[in-house]
């Protein structure tokens, strides 16, 4: 399934949200919202590799590609979470354009392993006709993203735009407002600089981007006026928070103004 590729390709912004919880009940529950992906983060969640293969299974028979963030950019785990199901990866806090090189050979041109994948990606051989038609079709609609979430990165930023198996990034605005020393301070300028810069040099270079927001919505209209084409929209258990509380809050109210 190559539907979310297409979409972004064809210029059309896609809309995800992040799943926490790992009951399969609360997939059943997204099956009206009209999302094109799920983000699934194994990097901070528990998630054991059957429970992982499940819940991409699920969302692909949905209709929904599973994105799956691996715990760190280790080509191994990408191709595991390429097993279990995923139909993007997402690589942790990318600095260098090694790593993107790296996990492309386990995301582009899987099964491809050891010494004739190294010598491919060095660029010292290259393939045969015959091999590049089974490998594109084998990896057909895999997307390769990275995490951008540091001052280095930035820096980096150019050459790992530059790399040809990224797809796209996902900018981390938690890990990123640290690195710039401006903890969880999301309207700073710094960070909106930050970001700006991220998001145009990543559009400029051909590439998708999403940042993953879980306040006001307005935040994800707004940076899609900017060059965003990826939203990642709050998460389950944030959604299930905002609507308890704010549910409990109407119903305090109106029995306070009963018994007055």
């Amino acid at each position: 399934m190559d539907a979310l590729l297409q979409k972004l390709r064809s210029g059309k912004i896609a809309y995800g949200t992040c799943l926490i919880a790992g009951s399969s009940v609360w997939l059943s529950g997204i099956s009206g919202a009209d999302l094109d992906f799920i983000f699934l983060d194994t990097e901070h969640i528990p998630a054991d590799r059957s429970a992982l293969s499940s819940t991409c299974r699920h969302l692909d028979a949905l209709g929904i590609a599973p994105v799956v963030r691996i715990s760190n950019p280790d080509p191994f785990l990408a191709c595991q979470a390429l097993d279990a199901g995923a139909r993007g990866i997402v690589a942790p806090y990318i600095e260098t354009a090694g790593q993107v090189r790296a996990l492309a050979g386990a995301v582009k041109y899987r099964p491809l392993k050891g010494e004739k994948l190294q010598a491919l990606l060095s660029g010292s051989e290259t393939l045969s006709p015959e091999m590049e038609r089974y490998l594109a079709g084998y990896n057909l609609g895999n997307m390769l993203i990275a995490n951008i979430e540091s001052v280095p990165a930035i820096a980096n930023l150019d050459e790992i735009l530059a790399e040809p198996g990224l797809d796209g990034v996902f900018i981390g605005p938690h890990d990123l407002s640290v690195s710039l020393g401006i903890p969880e301070q999301y309207g700073h300028p710094d960070f909106e600089k930050a970001v700006g810069t991220i998001v145009s040099k990543t559009r400029a270079a051909g590439k998708h981007i999403g940042i993953q927001f879980w306040t006001d919505p307005s935040e994800q209209i707004r940076w899609a006026g900017r060059g965003l084409n990826m939203v990642i929209h709050s998460n389950d258990l944030t959604f299930f928070r905002q609507k308890l509380e704010a549910d409990f809050s109407a119903i305090r109210e109106g029995i306070s103004k009963l018994n007055r």
